[in-house]
C-alpha cells in the first residue's frame, strides 16, 4: 500500500513540489498524470526512497521511508520496490541472466538462479537468459528489465514512462505485462505516465493529477 499526507518536496533554487494525499490499497494501481516538469519522476523517487521529503507523511508498504537512513534504506528499496525506469539501464557488458543476479547483490543475499529463470520464464523470455541487451529487441529487452525489477518479488511496483513512442499496439502489449507482472507478486502498481491511451487502458486505477510548477523541474 501506499499513503501520503501533504508530502512535499523542494530543489534548491525550485519551486517546492506539493502533492495531493493518496492512498493506494495493497495491489491496487495508481496512475501520475501530469506534462514533463510536473513531478512525476520526483514522486517516483520519494516512493523509491531515492530522495526524502522535505514535509508530510510518506508510508509505503507500511513502512515511514524517511525514518529510514543509508543502508537500511537501501536494504528496504532492495527487498520492497521494483522500479522499471523509462531507460531501462541494462548493463551491456553483462548477460540478461547476470543482470538480474545484481538485484541479489543489492540486497546483500547469494545469486539464487532458479528464482531468476522462473522470473524470465514468466516473462516468456527464459530463452534469452545467455544473452546481452544489445542482442535483444526492444520488446524483449522490456521484458527482461519488468523481469529485474519483478524478482524480488516487490510489494510496490514503479513504471516510469512506459508507453513513451510506443505505437498503439506496443502500448497495449506493454501495459498487459505490466498488470501481468504486478498481479504475478501482488504489487501495488505505479505508473508515471503522460500518455492518454494508459489511462484509457486502466480506468479502475486511481489517478494523481500533477500540475507543471512555477519554476521548471525535469520530471
Amino acid at each position: 500500500m501506499i499513503e501520503t499526507r501533504e508530502l512535499e518536496h523542494g530543489y534548491e533554487l525550485a519551486a517546492t513540489l506539493r502533492f495531493a494525499d493518496v492512498s493506494v490499497p495493497q495491489g491496487g494501481v495508481l496512475l501520475l498524470r501530469g506534462p514533463s516538469g510536473s513531478g512525476k519522476s520526483t514522486w517516483l523517487a520519494l516512493a523509491a526512497g531515492l530522495l526524502t521529503p522535505s514535509a508530510g507523511k510518506l508510508l509505503v508498504a507500511g513502512q515511514a521511508v524517511a525514518a529510514l537512513k543509508g543502508g537500511q534504506r537501501d536494504r528496504w528499496r532492495a527487498h520492497c520496490i521494483g522500479f522499471l525506469p523509462q531507460k531501462l539501464l541494462l548493463s551491456e557488458a553483462l548477460s540478461v541472466a547476470d543482470n538480474l543476479g545484481l538485484v541479489f547483490f543489492a540486497a546483500g543475499q547469494a545469486v539464487d538462479r532458479a528464482a531468476i529463470v522462473a522470473t524470465l520464464d514468466a516473462l516468456g523470455v527464459a530463452a534469452l537468459a545467455d544473452r546481452k541487451p544489445a542482442q535483444l529487441s526492444v520488446g524483449q529487452a522490456q521484458r527482461v528489465a519488468l523481469a529485474r525489477a519483478l524478482l524480488n518479488q516487490p510489494r510496490v511496483l514503479l513504471v516510469d514512462e512506459p508507453t513513451a513512442s510506443l505505437d498503439d499496439a506496443a502500448c497495449d502489449a506493454a501495459l498487459a505485462l505490466l498488470q501481468q507482472g504486478a498481479a504475478q507478486t501482488g504489487a501495488t502498481l505505479v505508473i508515471a505516465t503522460h500518455d492518454v491511451r494508459v489511462v484509457g487502458a486502466l480506468p479502475e486505477a486511481q489517478t494523481l493529477a500533477l500540475g507543471r510548477p512555477q519554476t521548471e523541474l525535469a520530471a
